[in-house]
């Protein structure tokens, strides 16, 4: 991206959730020559991360506020990033524009979390901007193919790995999640409402208990669902990925390549390399 070509398209506006991933996009989009412009999320986005950085806070419900202030600022992009716990809606402290919504939101709500943010989508094009995906404005986020680490998988893994895959592609049109935990072809855990983070901490905390037959091995597959609109929530790792990966005694991770996020990936590797654990970028794009 030149500045010829950030300047026609004007500034970004990056919604940003929990995590570092928004903050580390903002800095390759700005190093492409595109000015970005941060709308952090009160309750998800870290305030210590952003010392220093000129960031709008907003609430989840403050939609009329987002749309003033984007576009005084010139923005018509619009990425959305980083984890959000899913509010209920008496929890959206919701502005005079996000009341106006209201009902559509309230039916956005009957269905799983692709559905919610497909229809939180179409609300931001309605309002007329443009909705991306991270990969869209910032390419080089996406996990490459191949074995990222000095650690590789062993047959057992690779195994454990096609399983992972054929659950997430059978599960996906169930809305369930987008990581699975697989060790010696026995499932040991699905991720649900609570993140990639807590579904590790569960198998750490079977593996504490005694509760599995052996004190290490397995995998973390992650891969997006089938139908998923790759603009929104597409699945990440990063560096936190790994030592939950190393809590919970597996033998490393393998993500879709192409269609995932890897946030700091010299450190991610680096911690990897460190617990002697794996990172494999799986061909194929998707969970087949």
């Amino acid at each position: 991206m030149n500045a010829a070509v950030a300047s026609i398209e004007g500034p970004l506006a990056l919604i940003c959730g929990g995590g570092t991933l928004p903050l580390a996009v903002a800095d390759r989009v700005a190093a492409h020559g595109r000015k970005v412009v941060l709308f952090a999320i009160r309750g998800a986005a870290n305030p210590v991360l952003y010392e220093g950085r000129d960031a709008l806070w907003l609430y989840v419900g403050q939609a009329g506020k987002f749309v003033r202030r984007a576009r005084a600022a010139g923005c018509r992009d619009v990425v959305l990033l980083g984890s959000l716990v899913r509010p209920a809606l008496w929890q959206l402290l919701p502005d005079f524009t996000m009341l106006r919504l209201m009902p559509r939101i309230a039916a956005a709500y009957r269905g799983g979390d692709d559905h919610l943010l497909s229809n939180v989508g179409r609300l931001f094009e309605q309002e007329g901007f443009r909705l991306l995906g991270a990969h869209e404005v910032a390419p080089e986020i996406l996990m490459p193919e191949g074995v990222l680490t000095r650690t590789q998988p062993s047959e057992l893994d690779q195994a454990d790995i096609r399983m992972g895959l054929d659950y997430l592609h059978a599960a996906g049109p169930f809305d369930v999640g987008q990581a699975v935990v697989v060790a010696n072809h026995h499932i040991l855990a699905v991720e649900a409402a609570e993140g990639t983070d807590e579904t590790l901490a569960r198998v750490a905390e079977l593996r504490r208990s005694g509760r599995l037959p052996a004190a290490r091995g397995g995998v973390l597959v992650k891969a997006p669902k089938p139908s998923q609109d790759h603009r929104l929530d597409l699945p990440s790792i990063g560096p936190q990925t790994v030592e939950g990966v190393v809590r919970a005694g597996l033998d490393g991770m393998a993500v879709s390549a192409g269609s995932a996020i890897i946030a700091e990936p010299e450190q991610l590797v680096e911690a990897a390399d460190r617990a002697k654990v794996f990172v494999l970028g799986v061909g194929g794009g998707s969970a087949r």
